[in-house]
């Protein structure tokens, strides 16, 4: 075991730890159990390893025209420096990830956050130079891995690297969504379906109509997305407490920015106003808004294809994949799991929404005090979104089967399809139609055989299903 101390006290540790004392007293203080997310954990790495890397271009710079042993300033060696960034790395890599034992939830704006990489890289560090964790006269966890940093500009820097890295991977997961779609419409473009409005039938469509219209809506969302890394690039790394740099070298202002770039291949940009980028939230709020937009996009389509894949519909001319046994009572049951596991995911999206609105808000004068959990939401949901959309992709798109020939059958069977007929025999014909094909239970053919309103020539032409989706009717139409 080894012991350590700050200002309010001691703590025993065990000696092979990798976290030190501030770690444990956070841990502590928020006795959560949500894990903080490991993206942000690998972010805030690589954003550290960007300002050793600036503090070292500073030193070698300074140290061209001025005697830094002469001037009051903490100078850090480049073997320390490349100690520090080495342990970084390995962190950017995943490594020490079980060190890192901050919840997800926590008080003081990040600050344990901050403390906990802080301690696992020194840690890190005296063990890459052959010393021992806790040896921190040699390398120090505030003094050498927080060396111009603070927390209000590393944390926030890094919860953006973290998701504009990860919106990546939501623009590529909405695509897959999107070619799964753009498969089945044109697989099932010219099927007849009758179109329902408030869950009533109302008029024919075709598949091809409504899977052409989530297509449509899966492009708008991902065209949203694409557009959130601008929204977000703007960084304050570098802004040091509040965005007046202060405590730190204009030189490393000027450059930790470029690093990031490097390291990340992100385009990352240090905000013009640093105190307006170290304050307020709402480019946080603006993005999560547009997660959400795609969230209920998924939860239409779920809902939709949970619809008349039930047995509520009777008749069904789709069926969706059986993935898993529905019930552990009743035989051969089966449930559609994956529209579930979708609506779920976009609900909890909607409640991130909410937190994520609500403690931007929250910011007072020059801090947002709530970070922590902000970002969290924020991850998570984009997280959340990703697997919604590889489950659907992957789950329920792929053995999707919509059954032609029932389709076609329910179309001429529902008294909603007379409404084809309008414009060629009026309302009151198109009415007489309807009615007895419910009182008679006749389709629509066999029912115009009856009254002879129109051919079965013309019937036939006007059910077409290009005819019934052409996009209005034209006065020719009406005459031949």
């Amino acid at each position: 075991m080894r012991r350590e101390k700050d200002f309010l006290g001691e703590k025993e540790l065990d000696e092979n730890a990798l976290y030190g004392i501030h770690s444990v007293r956070a841990r502590d203080n928020f006795p959560d159990q949500g894990r903080f997310n490991e993206e942000w954990y690998r972010a805030m790495a690589v954003t550290k390893q960007a300002c050793y890397l600036a503090a070292a271009s500073f030193f070698k710079e300074a140290a061209k025209e001025y005697d830094l042993a002469a001037i009051n300033i903490r100078v850090i060696t480049a073997e320390k420096l490349g100690a520090l960034s080495a342990a970084a790395g390995e962190c950017m890599a995943g490594k020490h990830f079980g060190h890192f034992i901050v919840p997800a939830i926590s008080g003081g704006a990040g600050t344990s956050i901050n403390m906990n990489l802080n301690e696992i890289i020194a840690n890190r560090a005296l063990q890459i130079l052959g010393r021992d964790p806790g040896d921190y006269d040699f390398i120090d966890p505030i003094e050498d891995a927080n060396i111009f940093q603070s927390t209000n500009d590393v944390v926030p820097t890094a919860l953006r690297v973290a998701a504009m890295n990860l919106l990546t991977e939501f623009e590529e997961s909405i695509n897959e969504l999107r070619k799964n779609i753009e498969e089945l419409e044109k697989k099932y473009r010219s099927v007849l379906r009758i179109g329902y409005t408030q869950m009533q039938e109302a008029v024919p469509t075709t598949w091809g109509r409504l899977l052409g219209s989530y297509s449509d809506a899966l492009s708008r969302d991902w065209w949203r997305v694409s557009k959130c890394l601008e929204r977000i690039k703007v960084v304050n790394l570098g802004g040091s407490a509040v965005g007046t740099s202060i405590t730190v070298p204009r030189f490393y202002v000027n450059e930790v920015v470029n690093r990031l770039q490097q390291l990340t291949g992100l385009p990352v940009t240090r905000g013009e106003n640093l105190s307006d980028a170290t304050s307020n939230l709402d480019p946080l709020v603006e993005i999560h808004g547009i997660i959400k937009a795609h969230a209920v996009t998924m939860e239409k389509m779920a809902g939709d294809l949970r619809i008349l894949a039930s047995d509520l519909h009777g008749r069904r001319s789709v069926s969706i994949p059986a993935r898993q046994a529905g019930s552990s009572v009743m035989p051969g049951k089966i449930n559609p799991v994956i529209p579930e596991f979708v609506i779920s995911c976009s609900h909890r999206v909607y409640s991130n929404d909410q937190i994520v609105s609500s403690l931007a808000a929250q910011g007072c004068l020059e801090l947002n005090a709530y970070l922590p959990l902000t970002g969290h939401a924020l991850l998570e949901s984009i997280k959340t979104l990703i697997a919604a959309d590889h489950s659907m992709a992957e789950n329920l798109l792929s053995g999707m089967e919509v059954h032609s020939g029932e389709a076609e059958k329910q179309v001429r069977s529902s008294p909603a399809v007379t409404t084809a007929l309008l414009p060629f025999i009026g309302y009151k014909k198109a009415a007489a139609l309807a009615a007895l094909m419910k009182e008679e239970r006749l389709s629509i053919s066999e029912a115009n055989k009856k009254l002879g309103y129109v051919s079965p020539e013309k019937l036939s032409d006007i059910l077409r299903p290009e005819n019934l989706v052409q996009g209005g009717y034209r006065l020719k139409d009406i005459e031949e």
